[in-house]
């Protein structure tokens, strides 16, 4: 974790925070199961349903304000003990390292360790941790701070060097990375309310149980009970890293009230700047983002790439769909050319790709874009809406795919939007835009270039071979005398089918 990453856990832990969320409910922090039991997922899909009944009780944890308080700097001092990792040296291809409270991660979280069908109960102990120079440890060795979740570490690039590939910390959220890449963009286990005027609702991981890998395996099983005011639910993950990072979702969920803005498949990302928006920012890097583009595969199998945008006021987009084949929040530029930031390497940082397992139905792909300043910020959001409510007292299951690589995926019979750049144009009323794309399509004569804007004017649409690198490149100004807002459109075609994805971009003062 560099310093933005925490910068931007301790923002997200202020915002989960002002939604007044619990850390741990008093029913569980008075009656936590038992130490040792038989553990199935059957049973816990019972104890979540039974859990739904209850009303929920909130509270927060009790933390020493000298672990509450601590820096960044403080907070990573802090670490498990190597010579206790756990599964060290058993040859089950995976490690397991708990992570402590303190800072920003003031969540407290159960841990259970699952072996032939048995979960024991993972006791917190001070004697499990070094603390570093400038953290004193608790007076107590068994002082119940509470884990804050954990990591997982497996070999990815080097047979010697046990990489962590994944993170489950705080709320609902979760992050992994695949070979050779850096942490970047988060996942959350479920979205409810999200950017909606009454506030959003942070559901939370209470407890995990994380089963015992076989020796020599290339995957570990996650499972973990959610609870909030509005529902409990119950999640199995399933984790294989490697040059590409998957992680499978199942989830049951058991609401207590009727839910109307329910989002699965949530991601969190940063967009600050690129050259769509470069004059904004005085800062010597080109761009700042995690990721730079939405890419949708809708249920007809359209190919969609909306680039992201960091806009003035607070934007809401929904790409309404029928049974979606799949939706990410990408970072395509690889270049570190095109990022120069040797500290946070924007261009190691991976995209995730949700592929949903079944029928999602009918719904839409939601994009919040939320004005920001600062890089600390994850003010990108987006997830799948479906369109039915989820009614109290009704289970309702769902599951996906999560991918995390280098680029989501794309279609090699279609040509690919590798850059969007937009400035002043011909006029003071005008805005230039310059779309380029690349990839497998017909010779120049061949192509066809459909544009679009709902609001204002397309002036001057120009579309041209790019002999620099390959492709085409299309430029056009729109005409925003009393345009508050335009979707723009463009495709290329070669008269009758596409040949490159859809773009699609909105438009903002």
């Amino acid at each position: 974790m560099d310093r933005r990453e925490f910068l931007q856990s301790f923002a997200l832990a202020a915002v989960a925070a002002l939604a007044g969320e619990a850390a741990l409910s008093p029913a569980e922090a008075a009656a936590p199961p038992a130490a040792r039991f038989a553990f199935s997922r059957s049973a816990l899909l019972d104890e979540a349903r039974k859990l739904a009944a209850e009303p929920y009780q909130e509270s927060t944890l009790d933390l020493p304000a000298r672990f509450a308080d601590l820096s960044y700097e403080q907070y990573r001092e802090i670490r498990w003990k190597r010579d206790l990792t756990i599964w060290k040296d058993e040859g089950r291809g995976f490690r397991l390292e708990p992570l402590h409270t303190g800072s920003v991660y003031r969540q407290p979280v159960m841990l259970y360790l699952v072996e032939d069908g048995t979960a024991s109960r993972l006791a917190f102990n001070r004697d499990m941790f070094d603390y570093g120079p400038n953290v004193k440890p608790p007076e107590d060795p068994k002082q119940d701070l509470a884990f804050s979740g954990f990591r997982l570490r497996r070999p990815l690039a080097e047979p010697d060097r046990w990489n962590e590939f994944a993170t489950f910390q705080g709320a609902t959220y979760f992050k992994a990375l695949s070979k050779g890449l850096n942490y970047g963009l988060t996942a959350r286990g479920l979205a409810i309310n999200t950017a909606d005027p009454d506030g959003e609702e942070f559901p939370v991981f209470t407890r995990f149980y994380i089963e015992r890998p076989e020796t020599g395996a290339s995957s570990v099983i996650v499972h973990a009970l959610l609870d909030s005011k509005s529902t409990t639910g119950v999640y199995r993950f399933t984790l294989r890293p490697g040059d590409e990072t998957t992680i499978d979702v199942e989830l049951t969920l058991f609401p207590r009230v009727e839910i109307g803005h329910v989002g699965l498949g949530a991601l969190n990302s940063m967009f600050l700047y690129d050259a769509t928006n470069r004059t904004r920012f005085d800062d010597q890097r080109p761009a700042v983002h995690l990721s730079d583009g939405l890419a949708i595969t809708t249920g007809s199998g359209e190919r969609i790439w909306r680039p992201l945008a960091n806009p003035r006021n607070l934007q809401i987009s929904a790409f309404v769909d029928q049974s979606p084949r799949g939706f990410a929040l990408a970072q395509r530029r690889r270049s570190f050319a095109e990022f120069q930031d040797l500290e946070t390497r924007y261009d190691l940082k991976p995209s995730a790709w949700i592929e949903p397992v079944g029928d999602w139905g009918q719904g839409s792909v939601v994009l919040v874009e939320i004005p920001s300043e600062s890089e600390i910020h994850e003010n990108i959001v987006a997830y799948w809406r479906p369109k039915a409510k989820l009614p109290a007292g009704q289970e309702f299951s769902a599951a996906y795919r999560l991918h995390w690589a280098p680029g989501a995926p794309t279609n090699p019979e279609l040509g690919v939007c590798t850059d969007t750049r937009e400035g002043q144009g011909t006029n003071g009323t005008s805005r230039r835009f310059v779309v380029d794309f690349q990839g497998n399509m017909p010779a120049a004569g061949a192509v066809r270039l459909e544009i679009s804007a709902s609001a204002g004017k397309i002036l001057n649409p120009i579309l041209r071979p790019n002999p620099v690198w390959g492709g085409f490149r299309v430029t056009f100004d729109l005409d925003t005398r009393n345009v508050p807002l335009s979707e723009l459109r463009l495709l290329l075609t070669d008269g009758t089918k596409p040949v490159s994805e859809t773009w699609l971009y909105r438009w903002t003062p």
